[in-house]
């Protein structure tokens, strides 16, 4: 079985910068899943400071650091993502799906098998940060937004080990949120 690849927009909403790149939902691209093979796979594409744990958060959080490829090694786990038209899109996965996480694009755990077991890695073994909008002042948000901006794209897809086109092929504008700031404009008030 060959993989299939999903690809979700997301814009800025709230205080939830989300970002210029679609996430991407790799289907059965570890057929079978294991941690072992998911995090060889992702360092294999240059993506490491990998990690296994039984899911992901249950609180819906972002990254600003860093961008965070997703395996599910075992078992099943639904995820609410901050993309889609304008709201939250419910995406489920199996074991051997990857999901490749923009930076400023929130996420959490919502259901999961009691089976499950997740691995995770960062382009270049990058530091990942906690970020929950719920806690976030204007001042974080503004520089989470930096941040987010100057990251660069990764060399290499965690789960393809391809040139990452759709990431290419986005818009060179980066807004999250940020055009509202320096023209003064803020809509969430």
């Amino acid at each position: 079985m060959s993989i299939t690849t999903e690809s979700y927009a997301s814009q800025p909403d709230g205080m939830i910068p989300n970002s210029r790149f679609p996430l991407l939902v790799h289907r059965n691209a570890v057929p079978g899943g294991g941690a072992n093979a998911i995090k060889e796979r992702f360092r294999s594409n240059g993506w490491s400071n990998n990690w296994d744990y039984p899911g992901v958060y249950e609180y819906a959080h972002f990254h600003s650091t860093t961008h965070e490829c997703l395996g599910c090694a075992q078992g099943w786990m639904a995820f609410n993502l901050s993309v889609g038209d304008g709201g939250w899109t419910k995406v489920r996965i199996e074991a051997g799906d990857v999901i490749v996480m923009p930076a400023g694009v929130s996420h959490e755990m919502t259901s999961q098998s009691e089976d499950i077991h997740m691995c995770g890695g960062y382009p270049g073994g990058r530091d990942w940060d906690d970020i929950q909008e719920e806690f976030l002042t204007d001042e974080d948000y503004k520089r989470a937004c930096k941040r987010i901006m100057m990251l660069p794209i990764p060399d290499k897809d965690p789960a393809t080990g391809q040139a990452m086109p759709e990431w290419h092929a986005a818009s060179s504008s980066v807004d999250g949120g940020w055009n509202d700031w320096r023209h003064g404009l803020d809509k969430r008030n």
